[in-house]
């Protein structure tokens, strides 16, 4: 066998939660460590790790990509009620993904894998779709309360001469609930200037899009800044790029996209980003075939699936039952991540490796061998459904074929 990729500096390494945690074993075991002396400095963000170490695991993990620039993350669980009920958690901890965003004030581009044999939901697709998600603020970074009783909720200003500023938000009669959101101009610049970059080396249109008519101050905050920076330092770039910039309102948006031959980055804000996502993943597939990466303004890099930790697989796995869990966003996390590392490193190798293992997982699926999920979708006569570890397999084969 050929001799080991050799690494000189670590990956950041997040493991995970529930199916997706089974799956990051077996990526490495099958697909990564008989060909990579793979380097990484290792954080267990699965939630019972979390809960011992109050979180701060989490927040050690971003600090760690900030030192190594790369960082590859399992899919996590956001506990609710529920959780903290069947976890016997201290707290219901908030979404490491969102911690880390805000630590490392980052972008989050999402972009389907395309297959030949997966026609998209929508006709009319025939480009990927990139969602950019800005990585600060709004509900992840919220303060909310339960009201039970009559009450006047206030937003109260307090500013560094002593004086004071007062908005009311509601005159509360009867039970209900109030949440308050912030976000920070360098990071809505970071956020645009990241969207623009990403358009000019991709070569292709950005659309932005929020809800100014409605939210007159916090959105529209958001149109100037970015009206501001295109004016100001991107308008010739584009213009010499063939490639247009554009402001519209979200539901505009969800429109124009739906109508539209895909090609496009559309940038959203954090829950939109969140939400748009899924939609487009969805549309195009799976969620289990949409990749996600962070970049920072600093040139830090972090690699993730863009869906969640396939509880309803877990289960079944943890009672002994076969799976068929579609592990292609969690490898190309990986595969991101190697490149990325390969590329800042110089190691050619790396670079390479990364390419050949998309291409043989890809080829797979294309030569009609996929998990149950994909099946369901492909339109090519004869598909053989494996298993879990067997569509690993599966990729290991054409992988070394190539």
């Amino acid at each position: 066998m050929a001799e080991k990729i050799k690494m000189n500096i670590p990956l950041v390494e997040m493991d995970g939660d529930e199916m997706t945690r089974i799956l990051w074993k077996l990526i490495k075991e099958i697909l990564l460590q008989p060909y990579i002396d793979l380097k990484t400095e290792y954080y267990d963000l699965g939630l019972k790790n979390r809960d011992e170490t109050e979180d701060r695991v989490t927040v050690d993990a971003a600090n760690a990509i900030k030192k190594y620039k790369v960082g590859v993350k399992c899919a996590t669980i956001t506990p609710n009620a529920q959780r903290v009920e069947e976890y016997n958690l201290k707290s219901m901890w908030k979404s490491p993904n969102g911690t880390i965003r805000a630590i490392l004030d980052g972008t989050v581009f999402r972009t389907p894998i395309i297959v030949n044999c997966i026609k998209p939901l929508v006709k009319t697709w025939k480009k990927p779709i990139t969602v950019a998600r800005h990585a600060y603020g709004d509900v992840y970074k919220d303060v909310e309360y339960r009201i039970q009783k009559p009450a006047k909720a206030e937003l109260v200003f307090t500013f560094e001469d002593g004086s004071e500023a007062r908005q009311t938000i509601h005159e509360f009669e009867t039970p209900g609930v109030v949440a308050a959101m912030h976000n920070l101009d360098d990071s809505i610049k970071s956020f645009a200037r990241a969207c623009f970059n990403y358009a000019l080396d991709l070569k292709q249109d950005l659309w932005f899009a929020t809800k100014d008519t409605i939210s007159k101050t916090y959105d529209h905050r958001f149109k100037d800044i970015f009206q501001e920076i295109y004016d100001s330092e991107y308008r010739e770039k584009f213009q010499d790029a063939g490639i247009e910039y554009f402001y519209t309102l979200i539901d505009d948006a969800v429109a124009r996209v739906v109508r539209s031959e895909g090609g496009m980055i559309w940038a959203c804000k954090n829950y939109d980003g969140d939400v748009m996502s899924d939609m487009v993943a969805t549309a195009f597939g799976s969620l289990a075939m949409m990749t996600s990466v962070l970049v920072s303004p600093d040139g830090c890099y972090e690699y993730e699936a863009a869906h969640g930790t396939v509880t309803r697989h877990y289960y079944r796995y943890i009672k002994g039952e076969e799976t068929s869990t579609n592990s292609m966003a969690t490898l190309f996390a990986w595969t991101g991540a190697l490149r990325k590392r390969g590329e800042l490193d110089g190691i050619k190798g790396l670079t390479e490796f990364a390419d050949k293992m998309e291409k043989a997982a890809i080829q797979t699926i294309e030569e009609g061998t996929m998990t149950k999920d994909l099946a369901l979708l492909c339109d090519l006569p004869d598909k053989k459904v494996v298993n879990t570890e067997q569509f690993l397999m599966e990729i290991k084969k054409r992988f070394e074929d190539q």
